[in-house]
């Protein structure tokens, strides 16, 4: 009789815990949900970026060869724009960028380096900016032909 107990008491802990888990998982689903949905949403700004060029082809260059460019921009719009991140497609784009925020009317330049090391044939490389402009993102292209060095 005991026996019985015991296994009516373990079942019935068993479903106690698994369904205290299962409601876990579904508020961490409903979470991340909740989310991902929240940082789709653009905050209302009127910042813009006017570049004079967003993309950057720098031609044919041997391989190893370090090329630099900046992309100037003007802030169009009535409000200051602000650069939070930008970020180059890998480790060979590297991009810098005005911490502080830039005026309406005013300029700005987002200088990248691009190190061809480890790098043949034709590239196109991206450098996503992130901002409080409507939408947040922004991307400029760098592209161009690396050739190996003869030896």
């Amino acid at each position: 009789m005991k026996n019985i107990a015991v296994i009516v008491l373990l079942s019935l802990g068993c479903i106690a815990c698994s369904d205290n888990a299962a409601s876990k998982i579904d508020a961490s689903k409903q979470k991340k949900t909740t989310q991902v949905s929240l940082d789709q949403v653009d905050t209302p700004t009127d910042a813009k970026m006017d570049f004079e060029a967003i993309e950057w082809d720098f031609g044919e260059i041997d391989q190893g060869d370090v090329v630099e460019y900046a992309f100037k921009f003007t802030n169009t719009g009535s409000d200051p724009l602000i650069i939070t991140n930008a970020k180059g497609s890998c480790g060979c784009t590297v991009p810098e960028w005005p911490r502080a925020p830039v005026a309406p009317g005013e300029t700005g330049v987002i200088d990248v380096k691009f190190n061809s090391k480890g790098k043949k044939g034709k590239q196109n490389k991206r450098v996503t900016l992130t901002t409080n402009m409507v939408p947040s993102q922004q991307v400029l292209i760098v592209k161009g032909q690396i050739n190996l060095k003869e030896e």
